[in-house]
């Protein structure tokens, strides 16, 4: 049986979830705030997030990116839809006939709300008041927390390490690199 240093732990796969992942320790409740793993995971209840998603395309229209970005920035971050979560609910929203996709260059969709989409937001004006307002309050509470580019960073840290730590054995060279990397980074951080 051998013995890994802190850093060789915190790269292997069973590990890596820890540093900021799910029982990471970052913000409230444990996790990061986003999904299931923060306090905030169930801001919407079943079917919510689709009104707010046809509210955001009835401002503009959008693409799915574009949605899940709005929806992070409104609730400071406190929230981040997945993608998983974000295009089914387009696809719903189409197959209603709320949305319809417009022609957009490239290769994304285009979605534009409908004369039947904004009649049905008018029909929900009231439940999408407060979903607005729970989103005004998740805001409020998180505005103090991680910004979301410092968490989308994070995020991307974990992911380099997790596929270096699912490689190879490092050798003790790559190690003391990348030991170095993350306390300059620390350092840069402190000073700053």
């Amino acid at each position: 049986m051998s013995f890994f240093t802190w850093p060789q732990r915190c790269l292997t796969r069973r590990h890596a979830r820890g540093l900021f992942g799910l029982g990471g320790g970052l913000g409230p409740g444990g996790g990061h705030g986003r999904g299931r793993g923060g306090r905030l995971g169930r801001l919407f209840a079943h079917g919510d997030l689709h009104l707010v998603i046809l509210s955001l395309i009835a401002e503009k229209p959008r693409h799915g990116y574009e949605i899940i970005k709005a929806i992070e920035e409104r609730v400071a971050g406190a929230y981040s839809p997945s993608p998983g979560t974000v295009y089914p609910a387009l696809t719903l929203l189409e197959d209603q006939g709320y949305v319809a996709q417009e022609p957009a260059p490239g290769s994304k969709k285009l979605y534009a709300i409908t004369a039947e989409g904004h009649a049905y937001l008018a029909q929900n004006q009231d439940a999408l008041v407060v979903l607005l307002s729970r989103m005004d309050q998740a805001q409020r509470e998180h505005q103090h927390a991680i910004s979301p580019q410092i968490l989308r960073a994070m995020e991307s840290l974990k992911m380099a390490l997790r596929f270096k730590g699912e490689q190879a054995p490092l050798s003790d060279a790559e190690l003391a690199r990348i030991v170095e990397a993350l306390d300059e980074a620390t350092r840069k951080i402190e000073q700053g």
